[in-house]
This record gives structure tokens, sequence and C-alpha cells, in this order.
């Protein structure tokens, strides 16, 4: 192993990090990991000082200034270089339709990065045809997740009005990705809290086997039966032979979302055990199984340095429930709401362990799975962190689709700007799942989510028979 790189130190990579190489390996098109999104303010920007607060977000965040390399056997490890010194561009939309605009940048989040020795984010200046100016950004998932993403954002955007505006003050410090990094990797060669977690989900894994459920029934798990000629498999392929994937949005309105929200508060549950709630219900409904997992996605962000110190930190493992239509909304939700928290306390353990420890257990088929889809909450919004002290200066954030998933079925749920509404984001295998079956999830797991938040006692078996 290379313990120096261009005289800086490097690490090897963490298992977050590896479990993206992993799928990363199975897939033809390699922007599979690209992120894109922008910020934008409606307001006019003095384009120097953005120019400036950039280059200084740089300098305080390390995991943007990560670069990889490969040693003589192949394996990737990561440096952080001192400093960024690129040239910030500057791309002006306004003489375009905000369409044009936004088929640009989903252009320029289907280009992946050069892997070795170079940068894994692009940031462009943007002036975009509605009068709203900001940033574009582009990153490689190996080096940032959704979280330190909008951390890096909203450090671009209170260094810029910390810098333009009288009484707002400059952002505290970001956390050391390094030092955040020198612990992780302490735990995965080997600790009492490591194999604490190992056994944790060797036991889960080998209580019993999970079943599949699809989205519109049992047919791929009898395609699957019969193509295996057993019976008894519970196991089926969800994907297709193509990774080309497109991005379908459903948007909750600011009221229904408020009483989801009010419902939580009320008794004491994140939104993620009502989302999960109603998508396993869905599923029970359609395959008639009172047994289903969705896949999960855990951001491990729960200290201070784990929260500031960017990176990409989610672990995602199935989330598997086995609960009987006799039980009642609420009594559900609670159930699951106990079993995340158990999860949570366990969640360091590498995924990519989990996924071939349950494989030979149960001698699954390759391709095959237990899962229909993920799940990803983003509770994290710039409002509620800072920027709220700008006043009524409206803002808006895109996500762009890079164009390739290794899933059939990726939801990720976040809070829209303008009205805190909720955003379903479906990312999708194009030949897996159509539109129209996205469609009707979504209408029946509002319909799940609304009917049982009203009546929390009623049995689900209740709830799925009123819809």
């Amino acid at each position: 192993m290379m313990r120096k790189r261009k005289g800086y130190t490097v690490y090897p990579l963490t298992n977050a990090q590896k479990f993206h190489l992993y799928y990363l390996n199975f897939c033809p098109k390699k922007q599979v990991v690209n992120i894109g999104n922008s910020l934008t303010i409606q307001t006019e920007i003095d384009w120097e000082v953005l120019k400036q607060s950039i280059y200084i977000a740089y300098e305080r965040c390390e995991s943007m200034r990560l670069r990889f390399a490969k040693d003589k056997e192949g394996t990737y490890y990561q440096y952080v270089v001192d400093k960024e010194e690129r040239d910030i561009e500057f791309v002006d939309f306004s003489g375009q339709t905000m369409e044009e605009a936004e088929a640009t940048m989903r252009k320029w989040t289907e280009v992946p990065f050069k892997r070795e020795d170079a940068p894994q984010n692009r940031v462009v200046m943007i002036k975009t045809p509605d009068g709203f100016n900001g940033v574009y950004l582009l990153v490689d998932h190996l080096t940032m997740d959704a979280q330190s993403i909008i951390c890096f954002l909203k450090d671009i955007i209170e260094i810029y009005c910390s810098q333009k505006y009288e009484g707002i003050p400059y952002p505290k410090e970001m956390a050391s990705y390094i030092e955040q990094l020198k612990k992780d990797l302490a735990y995965e060669a080997g600790c009492k809290a490591k194999d604490r977690d190992e056994e944790y989900f060797k036991k889960l894994i080998e209580s019993s086997e999970p079943i599949y459920n699809g989205i519109d029934g049992t047919k791929k798990l009898d395609e699957e039966r019969a193509k295996s000629k057993n019976p008894k498999a519970r196991a089926a392929k969800n994907v297709s032979d193509s990774v080309d994937a497109e991005l379908d949005i459903f948007h909750l309105e600011g009221e229904p979302t408020k009483r989801l929200m009010d419902f939580c508060e009320k008794y004491h549950v994140s939104l993620v055990c009502l989302l999960l709630m109603g998508l396993r219900t869905y599923f029970q409904k359609t395959n008639g199984n009172d047994d289903v997992s969705i896949n999960t996605a855990i951001a491990r962000r729960a200290t201070l340095s784990e929260k500031k110190s960017g990176g990409t930190r989610i672990h995602s493992f199935p989330f598997r429930t086995i609960i009987p239509e006799t039980k009642t909304f609420l009594e559900g939700i609670y159930e699951i709401r106990d079993k995340q928290n158990e999860m949570f306390r366990y969640a360091n353990y590498n995924p990519v362990s989990y996924f071939s420890h349950r494989t030979q257990v149960y001698n699954t088929a390759p391709g095959c799975t237990y899962e229909p889809m993920s799940l990803t909450y983003q509770p994290m919004t710039l409002k509620e962190k800072g920027l709220d002290k700008l006043g009524d200066i409206k803002y808006k954030t895109k996500w762009y689709p890079n164009g390739a998933t290794t899933q059939a079925m990726y939801l990720t749920v976040m809070h829209r700007p303008e009205d805190n509404g909720l955003d379903f984001n479906f990312e999708h295998q194009i030949k897996a799942v159509s539109r129209e079956q996205l469609e009707y999830l979504y209408y029946y797991l509002c319909k799940i989510m609304f009917k049982g938040t009203e009546n929390p006692n009623l049995p689900i078996g209740d709830i799925i028979k009123l819809i």
C-alpha cells in the first residue's frame, strides 16, 4: 500500500464508498454515481463575491477536495488535496426557456468523472430564465451524499450572504472529513462494536427467509417459481436488462403534507415510519403477504462531526416487517419505529457483507432479491438550517437525474422549499417499472397514509378494504 500520493497521506475507502463501487462494477453507465442539483435564489447576484464564496466553501469542506487513485492490485484509495484551484464556470441561461436550461443541466449530470487523481465534482454559477440565480453542483456519490450536498450548498449561500448583507453571521466551521474517516476505518479494522453489529445482522438474516412483493402483485415471483421449477421460491428478479433510468416526480401539496407531519408529531414518530407503513401496507394489499421487505437508507449522522464532515455516510439495509392485518395502523407504525431504532444502533455494519451473507444463507439465484424498491427520506431542508434569515428572498432547489440506475425503483422523499410540501422522486429503470405503475402506487400510498392517520386505531385489514 502506498502511504503517500503526490505528497498527500492516503487512506483506504470506507464501506459506504465500497458499496457504491460494488454496484458500479455491474453498471455499464458509469454516471450512475453522479448526483446533480441546483440551488437558485430570486435576487441579483454579485458573481465575483459568489465565486470567492465557492472557493471558501471548498476550503472548509475536505470531501469536496477528495481524489482517488489505484494501487498495483487495483484497489482504490483516497486522499485530500490542499486547495481547489479550478476556475468556477459561469453559464447564463437567460436567453432560453426553463426547459432548455434544465435539459442542459440534465446533460451535465450524465457525464461521469474521470476516476483517478481528478476532481470528483463540478460547480457552475448559473443565471436561469425565471429570474433566479445561483449554482449547479454535480458530485460523485463516493465523495458526497444528499446531506453533505445540502450542507455544502448552504455553506456557499451563508458565506455569500454574510459578505453581502449586514447582520448575517458567518457560518460555523465544518467538521474534518479525515478525522471522521479515521474513526470509521478504526471501526472497520475490528472492534467490539463491529462484532456486536455483525452478530445482530447475522441473527436477523438467519431467523427466516423474506419473501418478494411486487409493485403490481405476485407476477414476478410466480415467473421465478415457474422458471426455477421451485414452487417455494421466495426471491424474484425485478431489474430489467437495461440500466436506462427516468425520474418521475409526484407532488403532495403543503396542506395535506402538514396533516401527515402533525400526525407524526402527535404520536412521536418520524415521517419515515409513516412512509414505510404506507408502502408496506400497499405491498400487503397487492400481494396478500403480511411479510414485506423494503430497502431503506440510513444516514449515519448522529454526532455533530458526522453531520458536518461531508463525505458519503449512507448504509442501505433491507427493512423487513411481518405485521398481520388484525393489528391497527398505529400498532404497525410503532412496530416500525421500534425496529428502526433497534437497527440504527447496529447500522455501521457493512451492507455488502449483509447482502453476501444473505445470499449464502438462502442460496438466492444471481440477480434475485426480496426487495421491490428502496426508500430514502431527506428531512433536511435549507429553510430550517439558517436560510430563513434572508427574509422573504425565495429560493429553489432541483435534483437532476443521471439517466442510469442499477435498481428497479428508488424513491426519495423530500420537502419543497416553496410550501414545505413533499416531493416523491421515483428514480426507476424504464424497462422495469412504468410511469403508470408508479402513479398507481403513489395514489394508493397516499390513500393508505391519509386513511391511516385519520383512523389510527383501525385494523390494517379494514384500511385495505376501505381504499
